[in-house]
């Protein structure tokens, strides 16, 4: 039996803020028309060229898009536009965080249930696939999608039907899907932890999003839209970057990308008062630790000075650098965080809360 998706469910407008306006976005989806989705995308480095040139092909096509990237470089922005740049623009763009729900209330939130369908399904609830009917689907980090549900995901992708948890009857829907990770799914694929199948159907289109470091021309473009949309979300007079705090942005590798830069410069701008000029020393930035492997064999990753030091601190303070650094990279993560240092996450745990003391 078919639903049509276009006669409202009890509960369609409850889907968890499935149809709410996405963390950052500026304008309304109804306002941006045309190619101003470009606006959405700072920089003209090359590498930025060519994503925009890619969403301008791909935006009003139907195509699966795999977007990827470390944490923090923009995955969802890329998202945003090619939902902006296709003719789905005036329908909603619903993300769904595969990592931010319970692995036991994912099903639901994903394809919805019926009244009594589960303990605690008091009334039938819409899922994020019918919310997002005519519009786009975003599965953010999709590499961390329990087994079970990426078989489900699967057929939905190939028939574009499903059904409710504790319904027998079918729902079609016409969704556009996007799917973003800062995973390698390939090495997911070869621990078993990710289909195959499921990762050609996703992977139509690819597009990846380079870190920071590797578009370093983009940082002063950046850095200037960033002051001015967080002076103006502070109600401050819009402040300058001096010269010498551009080198300085310039010339830091952002583990974090453009979310470290974005926190920094809100720091700055709090900080700095009444100035209207950032300078270089509102921006205390961390200097990244290098790993032992990444640095030539003759150079010591510490020197040891003649007067000596304190071993049990100095190591504490390297390994602390490292957790914080892959927590950084993760948005917080703790599972991935353990994933990328091949920790188990009640070992990455412990080791944060026996640091805290030390350092």
């Amino acid at each position: 039996m078919e639903i049509n998706t276009a006669e409202p469910l009890a509960g369609r407008h409850a889907a968890s803020g499935a149809t709410a306006r996405p963390h950052g976005q500026g304008d309304s989806q109804m306002s941006v028309t045309g190619d101003d989705w470009e606006r959405l995308l700072i920089g003209q480095s090359p590498e930025m060229r060519r994503i925009k040139h890619l969403i301008r092909i791909v935006g009003g096509r139907r195509a699966t898009v795999l977007i990827t990237g470390e944490t923090g470089t923009g995955k969802e922005l890329v998202a945003r536009a090619l939902h902006l740049a296709g003719p789905r623009r005036r329908a909603p763009l619903v993300p769904v965080n595969c990592t931010a729900i319970p692995e036991n209330l994912l099903e639901a939130e994903l394809f919805g249930h019926t009244r009594g369908a589960f303990t605690g399904a008091v009334q039938p609830r819409v899922g994020r696939f019918e919310a997002a009917h005519g519009g786009t689907l975003l599965l953010d980090e999709i590499g961390d999608l329990p087994m079970d549900l990426q078989a489900k995901l699967l057929r939905v992708l190939q028939e574009r039907e499903f059904q409710r948890l504790g319904s027998s009857e079918t729902v079609r829907v016409d969704v556009r899907v996007l799917a973003a990770t800062n995973c390698d799914l390939g090495q997911r694929i070869t621990e078993g932890r990710f289909r195959e199948d499921l990762y050609y159907r996703l992977n139509v289109v690819p597009v990846h999003v380079p870190p920071l470091r590797e578009r370093r021309s983009d940082i002063p473009l950046l850095a200037e839209h960033l002051v001015k949309k967080i002076c103006g979300t502070e109600n401050l007079t819009e402040k300058m970057l001096a010269p010498e705090a551009i080198r300085r942005l310039c010339g830091y590798s952002w583990p974090g990308n453009v979310r470290q830069l974005e926190n920094a410069i809100e720091t700055a701008v709090v900080l700095s008062g009444d100035r209207a000029i950032l300078e270089p020393a509102d921006f205390p930035l961390p200097m990244p630790v290098r790993i032992a492997d990444a640095a030539p064999a003759t150079v010591p990753v510490v020197a040891v000075p003649d007067h000596g030091l304190d071993y049990e601190r100095t190591v504490a303070r390297i390994e602390r650098s490292i957790l914080e650094q892959a927590l950084l990279k993760t948005g917080g993560n703790k599972k991935a965080a353990a994933e990328m240092l091949r920790l188990k996450r009640t070992t990455l745990a412990a080791k944060v809360k026996s640091l805290e003391a030390v350092v």
